[in-house]
């Protein structure tokens, strides 16, 4: 991975081998990053992706392999339990141009990946919701509108 800095933005390029997830966690690390947003393009040959079943509250995921173009990263970086979360999205082209995409989980980068994160200095936090049966953003000092 190498990436610059510049202000709050963070541009990030991945090599070949380096998956998506593990690497923007390993930066938001170990540039303290505790809030932010996730945008980014590519090419992979290996993603998974998923789906939220709201009535049996659990992901579904799919793998899927070959050579495919990286249409669309997005997400949002925030703070679980005092350690990074990454929510990311994911939709990817094959040859076909056929689209898939869902919950990111894992995606290898098959040639590049560019990615751009604009950090937040605001406190965020993940808290189980057992009704919906996911976790929520929550932000600590914020305010609600009802």
């Amino acid at each position: 991975m190498e990436y610059k800095k510049q202000d709050n933005c963070f541009f990030v390029r991945l090599e070949k081998g380096e998956e998506i997830v593990e690497s923007l966690t390993k930066l938001c690390k170990h540039e303290q990053i505790l809030a932010g947003t996730v945008s980014g393009l590519g090419a992979t040959n290996e993603v998974t992706v998923g789906l939220f079943d709201t009535a049996s509250k659990q992901y579904f995921a799919n793998t899927y392999t070959g050579d495919m173009e990286i249409t669309t990263l997005s997400g949002n970086i925030s703070r679980k339990d005092g350690e990074e979360y990454l929510h990311l999205h994911i939709n990817v082209a094959d040859r076909s141009n056929r689209v898939i995409g869902g919950h990111l989980s894992r995606c290898v980068i098959s040639v590049t990946a560019e990615i751009v994160i604009t950090a937040f200095s605001i406190a965020t936090a993940r808290t189980p919701d057992d009704n919906l049966g996911i976790n929520l953003l929550h932000f600590p000092d914020g305010t609600y509108l009802k």
